[in-house]
């Protein structure tokens, strides 16, 4: 086929090739735990039923037709009320942007400020900055990170890489890890970039951060999380923040998120969102402009929520900690936030019962889904080299019984392996 270019080379998404599998081990009968894709069961999660209902009465208003290119007003202004209730961060409407779910921001702010050539510095492991700069035929600058550093980047991982960068790209809570930026780690970072920016001159383009914060609002205990703009102010200029109500109310497929940044940057955003048609459904929008200003519904509803995904989370990490303690070769990283749990499974050179030998995190995965019915995401989906036996456990389609029930199970695998 006389494809594009870019269609020739672009990579398919490693987890749902994964998710492709298991797919098909269940066509034939298979029960396998799935804890590869970062989705809710909403029979386990379900939205917030103020919102589902505030939906209905949407759709029974006939508000169905083409929202503003930047989204409605009324959630715009929930939405900047919600950041300042939230985090101390006062955006204005002119300021905050509305798509269909974060996946277009992202792409938005990468088409807005990053040329082909130019480049884009993020971290190994992190989710997709890998394909939009396959897409726009950037530089992408991989920095690996470290698990003693919860595999959150640092400035010495950062500093040898920012000299000439258009973007770097940041998550906190991060996906795949469900670690957190440490409060002096991120103002370092932000040093680094201020640092940056002052060398370059007038005419040069400044290095500007994507913070990915739609984990925001899911951390647990005294974790805490920090943005760049409120620990240095003098980053506003500079940083374009995607954000919204997937994860923090299991809304997946509601599709409403939210950008916000300096506003000469978020037009171009709504230009470029407005030609993809990459809106927000209008009936969404309406329903969670109303559902934001519903505090005691949001409180309400983030509270049990967070309480039932730490409890997950937990569960699998105990479990974990306690295999480690029996003599296998695992690790955890304590929870901190968003639905994932950091896992190790160091099984590379072993051999299955039936003579195979496990040569990279991808061969154990296939392993535990075979002999343990259980599906993580290597690393290496992330970014990290196949060597590196690290993994992501997602937790929004288990429940607590269902985690119980396959750590026995990773145990009789594990212990059959030579």
């Amino acid at each position: 086929m006389h494809a594009s270019n870019l269609a020739h080379n672009l990579h398919g998404s490693e987890i749902i090739k994964i998710a492709g599998e298991i797919n098909e081990l269940k066509k034939k009968g298979e029960q396998i735990a799935n804890l590869t894709i970062g989705d809710f069961d909403s029979s386990i999660f379900p939205i917030p039923e103020k919102l589902q209902q505030l939906i209905i009465k949407a759709y029974e208003a006939h508000q169905t037709n083409y929202p503003p290119a930047d989204g409605v007003l009324e959630l715009r202004e929930s939405v900047s009320s919600f950041l300042k209730a939230s985090f101390e961060l006062e955006y204005s409407t002119q300021e905050i942007i509305i798509s269909g779910g974060s996946r277009p921001l992202i792409y938005a702010i990468y088409l807005a400020l990053v040329n082909e050539g130019e480049k884009v510095v993020f971290p190994s492991p992190s989710w997709n900055n890998n394909h939009y700069c396959d897409l726009l035929r950037a530089e992408a600058v991989i920095v690996p990170t470290q698990p003693e550093n919860n595999f959150m980047p640092t400035a010495a991982d950062l500093r040898p890489h920012l000299k000439g960068a258009a973007l770097l790209s940041l998550c906190s809570p991060l996906n795949p890890t469900g670690t957190m930026f440490l409060k002096e780690d991120l103002e370092a970072i932000c040093d680094l970039v201020i640092e940056e920016n002052q060398s370059r001159s007038k005419s040069e383009k400044p290095l500007y951060i994507l913070y990915d914060q739609i984990y925001s609002q899911i951390t647990f205990g005294a974790h805490e999380h920090f943005n760049p703009v409120s620990l240095r102010p003098e980053l506003r200029d500079y940083v374009l923040f995607v954000d919204g109500s997937s994860k923090c109310f299991a809304a997946t497929g509601v599709r409403v998120g939210w950008g916000f940044g300096p506003a000469p940057i978020i037009n171009y955003m709504k230009a470029i969102i407005g030609h993809m048609g990459a809106w927000s459904p209008k009936p969404e929008q309406v329903a969670m402009s109303q559902f934001l200003q519903e505090d005691e519904a949001v409180a309400t509803y983030l509270t049990a929520f967070k309480q039932k995904i730490q409890k997950s989370l937990d569960t699998l990490y105990q479990g974990f900690i306690r295999l480690k303690e029996k003599g296998f070769a695992v690790d955890a990283i304590e929870p901190m936030g968003a639905i994932y749990l950091t896992l190790k499974v160091d099984y590379a050179g072993k051999t299955t019962p039936e003579g195979k030998l496990l040569e990279t995190s991808t061969d154990i995965n296939f392993y535990l889904i075979k002999e343990a019915q259980v599906a993580f995401v290597p690393f290496s989906a992330f970014g990290t080299d196949d060597k590196t036996n690290w993994f992501r456990a997602s937790l929004g389609a288990s429940t607590v019984e269902e985690i119980e029930q396959m750590l026995p199970r990773i145990e009789a695998a594990l212990s059959r392996l030579k």
